[in-house]
């Protein structure tokens, strides 16, 4: 059902009017949201994981934020592929070198979001990122490398991160620095099937996915929490982005020949196929998580001649 004006009001983010959903979480809670509240919606499966992660106010881009971004519900996957490391560090900036997996050959992913509750509302997401090495690292450690492959702990730089929603495009662009932009964007993620879509300028196809998810594991709430460190500039400076995720329900599947990735026409598959992808090594999907996402802070990056 399409959104009318007078289903949405008009909130001010560091000086940018952006509407949202009247009645919304954001509409009543400007982040500061009710935890008894969410633990009542029956797609929330529980809270705890939120109330060990007190809020904190902070000056930003978008103005004064309480930080992280909560997301109660939500579901993702992501597909890895193998590229090679000259592809690669074509896009990266100088100051980051991407994550090999043997001599000559990193990772790249094709990610989608879909965020059912979230502090911010309903929105969906899609990225295009390159796994690179810790910044201020040396050489890259064996235990750095099965950490990533492993979902524990990757560090990541995003070329292209569409979203579907205003409020999401001004957050994450302007307080984030990522590389944002609204369109149309579906996910749809179940125990059975995975598929997104998202579409270009014209209305065509961008990028897409459609698959089967991988057998899922169950697990209780903190038991399994991975985290991802992504790094952007904002106002020219370095900054390190960290969100927590709490994996509730996942699965994994190895060269996952079933794995059906249409790339097509528009800023993403731009930036995909410039990292020359050979091979899909890695479909990982969640089915049900939730992420705390903490605002961007200022980090040390080594240059690199």
């Amino acid at each position: 059902m399409a959104t009318t004006q007078k289903d949405t009001v008009e909130v001010d983010l560091g000086g940018r009017s952006v509407a949202v959903p009247k009645g919304g979480l954001y509409d009543r809670y400007r982040m500061a949201t009710d935890l008894d509240e969410v633990a009542r919606d029956p797609r929330v499966s529980g809270v705890d994981f939120f109330r060990e992660l007190p809020k904190t106010k902070v000056d930003s881009a978008i103005g004064p934020t309480l930080t992280p971004n909560f997301y109660y519900r939500v579901s993702t996957a992501r597909l890895t592929m193998l590229a090679p490391s000259r592809a690669i560090r074509a896009r990266l900036p100088r100051e980051l070198a991407p994550l090999e997996v043997a001599p000559g050959l990193g990772l790249v992913s094709a990610m989608f979001f879909r965020y059912d509750v979230c502090d911010i509302d309903f929105y969906t997401e899609a990225a295009v990122g390159i796994a690179v090495r810790p910044a201020r690292h040396g050489k890259l450690g064996f235990f750095d490398l099965v950490a990533a492959l492993k979902n524990e702990h990757l560090d990541t730089y995003v070329l292209s991160l569409p979203v579907s929603t205003e409020i999401a495009q001004v957050r994450g662009h302007d307080g984030y620095g990522f590389p944002k932009w609204v369109t149309g964007l579906d996910v749809d993620i179940d125990a059975h099937r995975t598929t997104a879509r998202v579409a270009n300028d014209t209305g065509g196809t961008d990028l897409s996915l459609s698959a089967p998810t991988p057998a899922q594991s169950v697990y209780p709430s903190g038991e399994r929490v991975s985290a991802l460190t992504s790094y952007t500039t904002v106002h020219g400076a370095w900054h390190s982005t960290l969100s927590q995720t709490n994996v509730l329900s996942a699965g994994t599947a190895l060269v996952p020949r079933a794995a059906e990735l249409h790339v097509g026409e528009g800023r993403m598959a731009e930036d995909l196929r410039s990292l020359r992808p050979i091979r899909q090594v890695q479909l990982d999907v969640v089915t049900e998580g939730q992420l705390a996402l903490h605002m961007p802070v200022p980090t040390s990056v080594k240059r690199r001649k």
